[in-house]
């Protein structure tokens, strides 16, 4: 190759560079406006995010001198004065005339409820970040104050004072003693026949506190917990080409299946990989296993 076509060729590589490099800037100069104009993260702070959860009551807790409330099949929320947050942090987008109901600066611990029975209805009322008519129908049920540092009784009071047992958006739950385990079992069969999903029992005299509490707890005909899926078997026979069971880790590190409780589309659209699925269960086995465990729904911030 000759000087001169050498040179040429050497012209042409430092051009064709110049516009990579200059095309590549461009690209990066514009991903970083692109998301400096996206909006802020709509999260809760880490420490914030924690709420006291209930635990599985069992006939060996003498519930006497307990309250009692019903169990609202709805979806966790927390008011922290200016906004609603689900149980996961998220921002839960209500619109004004919901929250022009709420008390300003208190933080209140309630579940989002649509009625008995509307779980689904009410998630999917829930998650969306342009509100719709709806949200009418949606109640924010009250049965904590997480701020403030007093007894049950004292947080229930003054829950009463500050909302109405019968409000448009916000109301206080009502709580009443339990007489002992028949006075509970009586009172959870009558709550599920009616169509209810049962009852919560909260110790006297107990303080708010984040995590899973034994002065929380939770009465149902089953019990139930949530897990993290981890794997999915194919189904034989009529299930074939389905989901057979899925291979769940519970809260303790335990992994066993479940493989009942699932509909046909269920089945055929499984729980992904990651997400928390509930379930109910009949006692524990010797090795802390749950007995016949059923599925429930997939768990939702």
């Amino acid at each position: 190759m000759s000087k001169q076509r050498l040179w040429a060729t050497l012209v042409r590589m430092k051009t064709l560079v110049g516009k990579g490099l200059r095309f590549l800037g461009t690209l990066i100069l514009s991903s970083i406006l692109f998301v400096s104009f996206l909006p802020a993260a709509e999260r809760l702070p880490n420490h914030e995010r924690t709420l006291l959860l209930a635990k599985d009551w069992n006939p060996s807790i003498d519930p006497t001198g307990w309250w009692i409330s019903e169990k609202y099949d709805g979806m966790r929320a927390r008011w922290d004065g200016t906004n609603l947050w689900s149980r996961g942090g998220n921002l839960i987008h209500a619109p004004g005339y919901f929250v022009a109901d709420l008390p300003k600066n208190t933080h209140l611990d309630g579940e989002l409820w649509y009625g008995r029975g509307g779980f689904e209805e009410t998630v999917s009322i829930a998650r969306r970040l342009q509100p719709d008519e709806r949200w009418w129908r949606l109640k924010f049920m009250v049965f904590d104050a997480p701020k403030l540092e007093a007894t049950f009784e004292d947080r229930v009071e003054f829950l009463r004072e500050l909302l109405p047992v019968d409000g448009t958006h916000a109301r206080w739950v009502e709580q009443v003693k339990c007489e002992g385990v028949e006075d509970l079992i009586a009172r959870r069969d009558r709550m599920v026949k009616a169509g209810g999903e049962g009852l919560m029992i909260r110790r006297p005299g107990s303080a708010y506190e984040s995590g899973y509490s034994p002065t929380l707890l939770k009465v149902k005909p089953h019990s139930s917990s949530v897990a993290t899926v981890i794997g999915h078997k194919s189904g034989k026979g009529r299930f074939s080409g389905m989901l057979g069971s899925l291979r769940v880790r519970s809260e303790d590190g335990r992994e066993f299946s479940i493989g009942t409780g699932f509909n046909n589309e269920e089945r055929s659209s499984p729980p992904s990989i990651g997400s928390v699925v509930e379930y109910r269960y009949r006692g524990l086995t010797k090795n802390g296993i749950p007995r016949f465990p059923s599925f429930l729904r997939v768990r939702k911030n």
